[in-house]
Parts: C-alpha cells; sequence; structure tokens
C-alpha cells in the first residue's frame, strides 16, 4: 500500500473518531443545552465551518460540480432528514446512556442496507445479511431497560430511529455524491440547523449561554463538519466503500470514551451486546475491504522429454482476495504443476 492509500486511511480513522466525539460530549452539554437547540448548533457549525473552509479552498471547491434542479428531491429529503435525526439522536441521548447510544449508531449499516434493497434495489451479500443479523441482536438487547426488564428502553427508541433517518439520508446523498462536497455539506448543515431551530422557537426552548453555544457549534463543526470533510478526502483515495468501513470503529471509541470520562457503568448485557456488535461489525468491514477476483495468467516453460525440447504456453485462471489492492500481481508455479494444466500449445524450440 503506498503512502497515499496510508494517508487516506488516517483520514477515515480520524473522520470516525471525530464522529464519535460527538455522543459522549453531547450528553455533557445537555444538560446547558436542550436536545433540540443542540441539534440545531450542531449542524449549523457544521455548515459554517465547511463553508469557511471552502472560502480558504476556492480552488479546491471551484473544481466539482454543482448541485442542480434534478438534484432538488434528494436535496430536501436530505435536509428535512438531517433536521429530524439528530433532534431524536439528542433525545435519545437525554434519556439514555451515551455508550448505549455510541453502539447503537451501529444500526445505521442495518438501516442503510435494508433500505438500499428495498428502495434502490441494491444487492446485500450474505455475509452483509449475517452482519445485519448480528447487529440488530446487538441492537436490541442494548434497547432493554435491565437485565430483568422486557421493556424498551426509551432513550435507545429514539435513538435507533435517528439511525434510521440517518440511513435513508445515506441513501438520498448516495444519489448527489459526485457533485461539490462543499455544496452538500453547507446545504445540510445551514438548513438543517435553520430548521432545526426553528422547531426550537415553536417549542419555547431555551437558548442556552453564549459559551455553550459555542462549545456546540464547534462539536459540530469537529463531529459532523470537518469529519465528513476527512471522509471526502480519504474516499478519493480508497473510494466510497472502503472509506465508510472504517465508520464502523465509531461507536466503539464513541462508547470507550463514555466510559472514562463520563463514567458510565457497564451492565453485563451492555458486554454481551459489546461482543455481539464487534463479530457484527467486523464482518461489516471485511464484506467491504474483501474484493474477490478471478485473475488470468499466462506462462511459458521449456521442458524436454521424448528426446525433444520443446515450449508451452499455458493460459489458466484463479480467484484471489484483495483487502485495500486491488494491484495485479504475478506468481510461479514449478514446471511439473504447469505440465498438468490443460490448454498448452507446442511451440518450436
Amino acid at each position: 500500500m503506498g503512502s497515499k492509500k496510508y494517508q487516506a486511511l488516517m483520514y477515515a480513522t480520524l473522520a470516525a473518531v471525530f464522529y464519535a466525539v460527538n455522543i459522549p460530549v453531547s450528553k455533557l452539554l445537555l444538560g446547558e443545552v436542550g436536545p433540540t437547540t443542540m441539534a440545531s448548533l450542531l449542524y449549523l457549525g457544521a455548515g459554517i465551518g465547511v463553508g469557511l473552509l471552502a472560502l480558504i479552498n476556492r480552488k479546491e471547491a471551484a473544481q466539482a460540480p454543482s448541485l442542480s434542479k434534478q438534484d432538488l428531491p434528494y436535496v430536501i429529503g436530505m435536509i428535512a432528514l438531517d433536521i429530524a435525526a439528530p433532534i431524536l439522536l439528542m433525545l435519545g441521548i437525554s434519556y439514555g446512556t451515551s455508550a448505549n447510544a455510541s453502539l447503537l449508531g451501529n444500526f445505521e449499516i442495518v438501516a442503510t442496507a435494508i433500505i438500499a434493497l428495498l428502495i434502490f434495489k441494491e444487492a446485500v451479500s450474505k455475509r452483509l445479511w449475517g452482519a445485519i443479523a448480528l447487529i440488530s441482536l446487538s441492537s436490541l438487547l442494548l434497547s432493554f431497560e435491565g437485565a430483568d426488564s422486557f421493556k424498551f428502553s426509551l432513550g435507545s427508541i429514539f435513538v435507533l430511529l435517528a439511525t434510521t433517518c440517518w440511513g435513508l439520508e445515506n441513501n438520498c446523498t448516495r444519489s448527489i455524491a459526485s457533485k461539490s462536497t462543499y455544496q452538500i455539506v453547507v446545504l445540510k448543515g445551514i438548513f438543517s440547523g435553520l430548521g432545526a431551530l426553528v422547531i426550537t422557537l415553536i417549542k419555547g426552548e431555551g437558548m442556552p449561554a453564549l459559551g455553550y453555544a459555542a462549545v456546540a457549534m464547534l462539536l459540530g463543526f469537529v463531529a459532523y463538519g470537518l469529519s465528513i470533510f476527512m471522509y471526502v478526502r480519504a474516499q478519493n483515495v480508497l473510494g466510497a466503500a472502503k472509506t465508510s468501513a472504517c465508520y464502523a470503529v465509531a461507536p466503539f471509541v464513541g462508547a470507550f470514551l463514555a466510559f472514562v470520562f463520563l463514567h458510565e457503568s457497564l451492565s453485563w448485557m451492555y458486554l454481551v451486546a459489546l461482543m455481539i456488535m464487534v463479530a457484527g461489525s467486523g464482518l461489516v468491514v471485511i464484506d467491504t475491504l474483501r474484493l474477490s477476483h478471478v485473475h488470468s495468467h499466462e506462462h511459458t516453460f521449456v521442458h524436454t522429454h521424448d528426446g525433444t525440447t520443446h515450449a508451452h504456453t499455458v493460459s489458466h485462471s484463479h480467484r484471489h482476495n484483495h483487502y485495500f489492492n486491488e494491484d495485479k500481481h504475478s506468481h510461479h508455479h514449478d514446471v511439473t504443476e504447469l505440465e498438468k494444466l490443460p490448454g498448452a500449445r507446442l511451440y518450436n524450440a
């Protein structure tokens, strides 16, 4: 793997880590900021921050194709879902633990895959179906209030609704992904933030002190805006599939931060769900990064038998699995192996 791919992998990992900071820090801020206001400030911070990045990188921002009228339905759907999802997530964090909310974030993988299958008719591999089953089981365990309770946690239900909204939003964004990333992120941030702000005013939710508002917007810039920016930089080298696989790291980083900094206790059910979620996420990563190809190879060898020396050229193919690296490769066979292959053509030596 070249230096560019290592750098891209670093970008993708940083994008996941930046997003992971969102839930535990939001949990702290929700003591001073209302959930709808928090959602508004997060997206406004992302939109304004990436807008400033676009001004700094004018030449780069101008190179990508702009959004058109044909993209309007997807843009509207994307913004509407981005208004609802963070509000639901903030409600989920306020009613539940940030450790649970972090792990439940991987249900977005399930929602995205199922919506892509049902609406966009995308193929889902057997390995991904296995991952969906494991992540769904883990999410179900995390959704119960306790080991002795079969009552669903209200906080977990809100988080699952949020991830479902983001799953649908991912499919909307996919349809315009070839257009300017700066435009997409700025539109997401500004209009989703303003939409949530209108809901805040209708609800009569009080505005926080200026210092808390500034911290929330800074968090939005890092956890939403800068995370997406890093994602796109990685995507330019690794491609969308490989980059998205790195996002499976984010919920585990978020859960670790919640345990360390918020001192949230971990029940045995949480630990069981964690192990199941690790297995499911591992399958997602393998399914995304593993590429299986059939390669054709041609070998020429010289041998002597019955007093005659001559050459054979043998063509054959076999399947290889690749992780990250899709480059062509060569390999060596012993003459005895090549002599057994069919399809030899006789040449004069």
